[in-house]
């Protein structure tokens, strides 16, 4: 096996001057291996991928069926695939009828720029409104109506028309107007350190996207697949979105993501042109098949009733003097500390000690913590026991 740090350095693009750099040959559960046999607990599910763990068994059993079928056999929207089509019904019977037509995808960022090419197409109209502090996803669109100048200015000229409003403040919704094809925002703005809004405000947004005409866009590729609680982030909030993008724990470990509307908004891409939107391998079949048995997971396994019962737990441990604030839905966590500093301490010490934390880019001042939902109690207060021990060594 090739675990090289000069190939991984030289040989792979890299995305920052510090990796973390840690060999990692298996993964299980909640925990990650290196070569060497340490383990490390991943407290933050990759990113929000690996919410109901690694390689789960139902998922790794659902895509071994799968290979036996077949992998990529067409574009996305030609053949009738009955990984796809099941995956779809399935989707679309846990969301309200409102959201009832899929388009798969391959990443978060992809759903999101489907998404605008959708607003824009359906309204006739130009103008997009997203939020301050957001994140959406590093491809032109989706940097576009990302709210961190710091990570835009290098890559501009990005798209035109693009309106920024505070978060959870009611008085900027004036801004949203006939001209706005859409308004864009995170149920739970995750980059930005864990902001969670006001269910008055969710519920102005949506009656001001009513009043104008505009699209209301709500983008859980981060929060949503069970993660604040809820199946979906936006039914804390009494709304329903036109448009709905998720992606990273939907596909179980495997690459998909998905924008999901109306039956008769998705039809407006498929003519004048033909083809409005297009992936080589959005729907692959094997991705499918994992996403499937994800959703079965989580309901099986009845995941989302031990959500709130095991984030309170962390939230418990972790009380801490040093901590400035705390941020939780569900088993999304921000911890404020009083510098960047003290939080990367934190984040390398634990790391060293076997628990994998993380900042967050947009508010490095915060610790992050997102585990698998199927975390277990016993593991909760070993990997806190961890996180405890390198805040008092901060």
């Amino acid at each position: 096996m090739n675990f090289a740090p000069e190939t991984f350095l030289h040989r792979l693009a890299q995305t920052s001057p510090d990796p973390f750099m840690i060999p990692i040959e298996r993964a299980e559960g909640v925990y990650l291996y290196g070569p060497d046999g340490k383990e490390y607990m991943d407290m933050i599910a990759g990113i929000g991928v690996s919410n109901i763990g690694h390689r789960h068994p139902h998922v790794i059993k659902a895509i071994k069926a799968q290979l036996d079928k077949h992998l990529h056999i067409m574009v996305f929207g030609e053949y009738i695939q009955h990984a796809s089509n099941q995956l779809a019904q399935k989707l679309t019977s846990l969301l309200p009828s409102a959201l009832n037509c899929v388009y798969f995808v391959n990443s978060g960022t992809e759903a999101n720029e489907a998404a605008l090419k959708l607003a824009k197409r359906y309204t006739g109209r130009t103008e997009i409104i997203a939020c301050l502090k957001s994140y959406h996803g590093s491809t032109h669109g989706s940097l576009s109506v990302s709210g961190n100048e710091l990570k835009k200015q290098a890559f501009r000229p990005l798209l035109p028309d693009v309106r920024f409003i505070h978060f959870n403040n009611p008085d900027d919704l004036h801004q949203i107007t006939e001209r706005t094809a859409c308004v864009i925002m995170e149920t739970i703005q995750g980059d930005a350190g864990v902001r969670i809004p006001d269910a008055g405000y969710m519920q102005a947004v949506r009656k001001r996207c009513n009043e104008t005409g505009a699209l209301l866009i709500l983008d859980e590729i981060q929060c949503g697949m069970g993660r604040t609680g809820k199946l979906f982030a936006f039914e804390h909030f009494g709304i329903v979105p036109d448009v709905l993008t998720i992606a990273k724990a939907f596909g179980g470990g495997l690459p998909i993501g998905a924008f999901i509307a109306s039956e008769e908004k998705m039809k407006t891409l498929s003519h004048d042109p033909i083809l409005g939107h297009i992936t080589t391998f959005g729907g692959n079949p094997a991705c499918c098949a994992s996403a499937l048995a994800t959703l079965e997971v989580i309901e099986n396994e009845n995941l989302l009733s031990t959500v709130e019962q095991k984030g309170m737990l962390i939230e418990k441990l972790l009380h801490h003097p040093k901590i400035k604030s705390i941020r939780r839905i569900g088993l999304l966590f921000a911890f404020d500390f009083e510098s960047e500093k003290m939080v990367n301490n934190i984040v390398h010490y634990a790391k060293e000690k076997g628990v994998i934390g993380y900042w967050f880019l947009s508010h490095p001042n915060s610790f992050r913590i997102a585990p698998p939902l199927t975390i277990t109690e016993k593991e909760i207060k070993k990997a806190c026991a961890v996180i405890r021990e390198a805040i008092e060594q901060a």
